[in-house]
């Protein structure tokens, strides 16, 4: 099935001059959030490295490749490089990076997107799929930025986006998933911490979270039809609010674990051409934000 158009107000409306010609590394970018991510800054002249398991001759069970995403990116005259690899291999992990430099001769960008989703309760949950969703989430967000923290801060203009949630301790987050919660705060607390850790360089670290449900080939296959076609909106949203934080200066723009809609609301765009579905349906609201 085919993802959503990527409707709604279009980045190069803004100043979005000091993203042109940079390298961005992004995992998890053979659909969904990571693709759209991609598209959004191939579009913009941002050289792109995509990273996920699913490739032309190794496809997932879920429709993306990396390869068809940089042929679409090519084909608008945007600059792609597919990589096929897991990101739970350290080999895997340096191999795109050098792939990033040596093609592009640099690296600015690493937008850590790539996550594994599990719900199961402590007590039914087994220790191989407790390490597999760490493994992805926690320790691969970490690991690809560690790799490329020496070209990181060589740039002038470098950014570490981490796709992962606002912290908030509340019970029904943190009890009814635990092994699941533990490993996507992890992701935020690594954004904290990459913020303090560099504050002196110009390397910034930020989140981002959807406000809503986000029509991704996952969400259809957890949540159902329904849900992502008329409850949700398109990619696109996460894709625009990540340009929005990463044309900024990095000395200005760090730490912070943002969701989609305020960066949007704050930079003047309206929110509502990203919606799918008739205007009067309720959107599906997103994990792991406070209640209103």
């Amino acid at each position: 099935m085919t993802e959503p158009s990527n409707r709604g107000p279009k980045p190069e409306s803004r100043d979005v001059s000091l993203l042109s010609g940079r390298t961005a590394v992004i995992s998890g970018a053979s659909r969904g959030i990571g693709a759209a991510i991609a598209v959004a800054l191939g579009a913009l002249g941002v050289n792109v490295v995509l990273l996920a398991r699913s490739g032309a001759g190794s496809p997932g069970r879920l429709e993306g490749t990396v390869d068809a995403v940089a042929a679409g990116i090519r084909a608008t005259g945007g600059r792609a490089l597919p990589f096929v690899g897991d990101l739970r291999d350290d080999q895997t992990i340096d191999a795109v990076v050098a792939a990033a430099v040596g093609e592009y001769g640099g690296l600015d960008i690493v937008v850590n997107n790539a996550a594994a989703f599990d719900t199961t309760t402590t007590a039914a949950i087994s220790m191989k799929r407790y390490d597999l969703i760490h493994d992805i989430n926690a320790r691969g967000a970490f690991a690809l930025t560690r790799a490329a923290v020496p070209h990181l801060t060589a740039s002038e203009h470098a950014h570490v986006l981490t796709i992962s949630p606002p912290l908030t301790l509340e019970p029904r987050w943190l009890g009814p998933h635990t092994a699941y919660t533990v490993s996507k705060y992890a992701m935020s607390l690594m954004t904290l911490g990459l913020a303090q850790e560099f504050a002196a360089s110009p390397v910034a670290a930020n989140s981002l979270w959807p406000s809503a449900s986000v029509a991704t080939e996952a969400i259809r296959t957890i949540l159902g039809d329904d849900v992502a076609s008329n409850r949700s909106r398109s990619p696109r949203v996460m894709a625009d609010a990540a340009v929005e934080i990463l044309r900024r200066a990095p000395r200005d723009c760090t730490g912070q674990l943002f969701t989609d809609d305020e960066v949007l609301t704050a930079a003047g765009m309206d929110l509502t051409p990203y919606r799918l579905g008739a205007a009067d349906e309720e959107l599906s609201p997103s994990w792991f934000l406070p209640e209103a």
